[in-house]
């Protein structure tokens, strides 16, 4: 995943109203409403059942160290769409340790490599980055009124662009990928296409590939890669790359058609995937006593 900095991230706890309301303009819906979306679950049922989720964060000092506020602001989001979390006073093991003794079902932690949530009864793991692909893809899917039969260009074949056009074709997309990394690109394209028995474009040049598409995922670590010429007022963008690779002007022309953040979507779509599976495998134990 990319590194966030402090910097990236000290904002974001003091502004998910205000998202959350210029998500509801983008996509008519909120933060939590586009995670269930990704996940084809009910936002009603999940209000109805998250309170009794917990989820503990670990910071993780492995690496290059704990971000500054960043288990903080994780804490944050998974608060603000109705789950009890909180964060463990200790890091790394001694927090892991800390945090099954006070009874999390869910324990999310990053480093430098990963940033993931693990459902501790079940053994499940979710990954920031597939959780953020498939976000990001609900999104532009809410923005756009629905990818079926359209065309979705995917820039940059990471683990994030990947969990994208895996969605988009699941939703039914036309996709096409590109990546600097012409043989990445195409290992990507073989590997969607076998996985999905559905066709899936290789694109050689970002100009072309621009050109001819009006929905585009960017998913890219690079600055400027989509420039103002290639936006018309047809064109809808997701963008979970950081930092945000479109130039200031193409940010200015698209303007409300762009959906970007730095970590909200990826952790909302995340801890409510992770919780799913504790209020499911809970759902399913009640069953079991229930009828016997």
């Amino acid at each position: 995943m990319t590194r966030l900095r402090h910097h990236d991230i000290k904002d974001i706890a003091a502004q998910l109203t205000d998202y959350d309301n210029e998500l509801l303009q983008k996509t008519g819906h909120t933060l939590r409403g586009i995670a269930c979306h990704a996940l084809d679950f009910h936002e009603e049922k999940l209000q109805s059942l998250c309170g009794s989720v917990s989820i503990g964060i670990v910071p993780i000092s492995s690496g290059q160290g704990v971000i500054r506020a960043f288990s903080q602001t994780i804490a944050q989001i998974v608060r603000y769409i109705g789950f009890n979390a909180f964060v463990t006073s200790e890091s790394d093991v001694t927090g892991i340790a800390e945090a099954v003794a006070k009874k999390a079902q869910v324990i999310m932690m990053a480093d430098d490599q990963r940033f993931v949530a693990l459902n501790v009864a079940r053994g499940l793991v979710v990954d920031n980055s597939e959780a953020t692909g498939k976000g990001f893809m609900a999104g532009l899917d809410l923005m756009t009124g629905g990818l079926k039969e359209q065309k979705v260009l995917v820039i940059g074949c990471g683990p994030v662009g990947y969990s994208a056009a895996l969605a988009a074709i699941h939703r039914g997309a036309e996709v096409s990928v590109f990546d600097i990394d012409s043989q990445r690109c195409q290992r990507v394209a073989n590997a969607l296409m076998e996985l999905t028995h559905r066709p899936v474009a290789a694109a050689n040049s970002i100009e072309k590939a621009l050109s001819g598409h009006s929905f585009i995922v960017e998913a890219t670590n690079a600055a400027g890669v989509i420039a103002e010429i290639f936006i018309t007022p047809e064109t809808y963008i997701a963008a979970p790359g950081m930092p945000l690779g479109l130039t200031p002007a193409a940010v200015r022309k698209v303007s409300r058609r762009l959906l970007h953040d730095p970590l909200q979507l990826g952790v909302a779509v995340m801890a409510i995937e992770v919780a799913v599976s504790c209020i499911e495998n809970k759902s399913l134990s009640t069953d079991y006593t229930d009828g016997h």
